[in-house]
């Protein structure tokens, strides 16, 4: 009691197992009935949120394996003025007559703060702490914020393994992106064929070496590393400074001072406190180096460092103002847009490139005036299985069951030289930008220097018809606008004007005759040819007459990339004498690795034919052709089919015990 009053209990988030477990799949269950909740000033005689010391403000991690919250809760500590946004300061503690036993905290949430207020009963095991805390035993904001973010989340089991960037723009409102420091076969494995340049980034550190005192840094082990005496499977650690230090040969070693969130010492490299590195250096500054270490702190070097972990995340430094500061430049992006938008199945999930309904995808404007430096973030909204108070819950795709909170999605980018312009052309043109490959995380972020104009942005999911709320993010250094664009040429040939006459064509590349292959070889004309004719009607307007779809007749498992050109036939001239260097007038590649590829276009009035190709010479495989056209009679709708599944690439950071 306090002044007469009873202390706030939250009943929206109550001591109890609702509020602890989810489904109990993790090692916390095995806790159920041990665990008691009690109030700050019940656990020691004198309580704080902040303890004098501030290298003992630092988060100690308990039985939860929530170290990827815990390494980004700690850029909070160097940042002020982001501590202040999360944690709003002059909040009657233990000791004020004010106090009520209530706190708030706030989170950003796709693109809101949203406030979050819970009591101060914190769960324990024998009158201690059993989830995290800080080093000092009497300091508090640490375990009222995990709790506050537990509540966010609907349990605190539900913080048991997740991704250090997630947390870092829920605690900033930023942005954070992960770079790999080694090679792993599965993620080279074909994950897309759209003719972008797929590759697994791999971080240097001097790419971020410009803002390395501001950003956050956190690494992580996807096994145990060799250095490690403790460390196992999926743990994040934070990089707390990292810096060049001249030898006593004058070469420059690059040492990093990493901190555990466990708060003990697991390393036994070369620059432990006895190791070998240290005779290597000015024995000065080794002492000055080595009385940096706090509890639970480790030097290691560069070469330690690249080989032992796997991963590395990189939050972007918030200037006071709150303008984003780029890691690539140091640049301040002081401009900033956000809008939102929806996957919605049969309307706008029209999935990856490889997909007829692609174009059906939202579509944004980003108009820059000036050249500049550009960030464009996709951000999906996360799905739950069940409906929380303060957390978004999109539909539940009961197919993905791996990857159940998200997506695969992927962003591509066109540059187009005026606004009116011809959607399916446009989309058959690689992109002048776009993410690395569609990919399960929360949030995929591009970044270029953009040269004035128009810019086409498409975010997509890989799967058609797979739903989800998301976020387009822009930051610049330069002015620009974001806009949706609403409305687009079509992609699709309109239905609403008339009849589409459709005919099929049965063929077959076969090895050494009728396989061709691409057009970068020149036995491309050995492919089939299919002639047909577009008749003269003065009511074709320059929407799309023709459709044409090449089907494949192979399994899933065992597809060849496909893709057809479309050439003009001179008046007399059969497809046979069709000049070699003859440019097509319309063309469905670059080649697919999928079931069925598509393409729409307005051609003008004369003789056509369509040559279909594998991408690669000699491959054997039946297929079908359908070809459509417009007449003007009554409204038929046509069907779609869905593309290939991709593989899969996730990069999640947990504790185990």
């Amino acid at each position: 009691m306090c002044g007469g009053e009873a202390l706030f209990e939250d009943l929206d988030f109550p001591s109890d197992d609702s509020s602890l477990f989810f489904d109990c799949t993790t090692p916390i269950a095995r806790l159920r009935g041990d665990i008691t909740w009690r109030r700050p000033q019940e656990i020691c005689q004198s309580p704080a949120l902040f303890p004098d010391n501030i290298n003992q403000a630092h988060a100690k991690q308990g039985l939860l394996g929530d170290c990827w919250f815990l390494c980004a809760s700690s850029f909070l500590l160097k940042n002020k003025h982001l501590l202040n946004k999360v944690f709003p300061t002059d909040q009657p503690q233990w000791g004020d007559s004010r106090y009520r036993g209530s706190f708030q905290f706030f989170f950003w949430q796709q693109g809101l703060w949203t406030k979050v207020v819970i009591d101060d009963r914190l769960p324990c095991i024998n009158s201690t702490l059993c989830f995290s805390r800080c080093h000092s035993p009497t300091a508090f904001w640490v375990a009222l914020l995990e709790k506050a973010y537990a509540k966010l989340y609907g349990s605190f089991e539900r913080l048991w393994a997740g991704q250090v960037s997630e947390a870092l723009v829920d605690l900033t409102g930023g942005l954070a992106e992960h770079w790999g420091l080694r090679d792993f076969g599965l993620e080279e494995e074909k994950p897309e064929k759209d003719n972008d340049n797929v590759r697994r980034r791999r971080l240097d550190l001097n790419l971020v070496y410009l803002v390395k005192d501001e950003c956050a840094v956190s690494c992580s082990t996807h096994c145990s590393p060799g250095g490690a005496s403790e460390l196992v499977q999926y743990h994040a650690l934070t990089v707390m400074e990292w810096l060049d230090v001249r030898t006593v040969s004058e070469s420059i070693v690059r040492l990093l001072r990493i901190r555990n969130p466990w708060g003990r010492c697991c390393w036994g490299g070369t620059w432990v406190e006895s190791g070998a590195g240290w005779s290597s250096i000015n024995l000065v500054c080794a002492s000055d180096l080595q009385a940096r270490v706090a509890e639970g702190e480790f030097w290691l070097d560069e070469a330690e460092f690249m080989s032992q972990f796997d991963d590395v995340t990189v939050g972007y430094p918030i200037s006071e103002e709150g303008h984003l500061k780029s890691i690539y430049t140091g640049n301040l992006l002081t401009q900033s847009h956000q809008l939102a938008g929806r996957w919605i199945k049969g309307h706008s999930a029209g999935g990856n490139r490889n997909n007829s309904s692609y174009g059906t995808n939202p579509k944004f404007w980003l108009k820059v005036c000036e050249k500049g430096e550009v960030l464009v973030s996709l951000l999906q909204h996360r799905k739950w299985r069940k409906i929380e108070k303060y957390a978004q819950t999109p539909l539940e795709d009961s197919k993905n069951t791996k990857h159940q909170h998200y997506q695969a999605i992927a962003l591509h980018v066109w540059k187009v030289e005026k606004k009116r312009f011809n959607l399916s052309r446009m989309l058959n043109k690689p992109p002048c930008a776009s993410t690395h490959c569609h990919t399960y995380e929360r949030e995929v972020v591009l970044h270029r220097e953009l040269e004035p104009g128009y810019y086409l942005l498409i975010p997509s999911t890989y799967q058609p018809g797979a739903e989800a709320r998301f976020l387009i993010r822009v930051f610049s250094s330069s002015p620009t606008s974001l806009s949706t664009l609403k409305s687009p040429a079509p992609s699709l040939p309109l239905t609403t004007d008339g009849e589409w006459e459709t005919v099929y064509f049965r063929g077959s590349w076969v090895e050494g005759t009728t396989g061709g292959g691409s057009r970068n070889f020149l036995s491309h004309w050995q492919n089939p040819c299919f002639p047909f004719t577009v008749c003269d009607d003065p009511d074709i307007t320059s929407a799309p007459n023709v459709r044409i779809t090449l089907q494949q007749c192979r399994p899933e498992t065992d597809l060849h990339p496909i893709g057809f050109h479309i050439y003009k036939l001179s008046e007399g001239v059969s497809e046979q004498a069709l000049p070699r260097d003859e440019d097509p007038v319309a063309s469905c590649v670059p080649h697919c690795y999928t079931q069925d590829v598509s393409l729409s276009c307005c051609l003008p009035p004369g003789a056509y034919t369509i040559v279909p190709s594998t991408y690669q010479p000699d491959c054997s495989a039946n297929f079908t052709l359908s070809l459509s056209r417009r007449i003007h009679r009554k409204v038929v709708k046509s069907q779609e089919r869905l593309g290939r599944a991709i593989q899969e690439v996730s990069h999640i950071s947990v504790m185990q015990t």
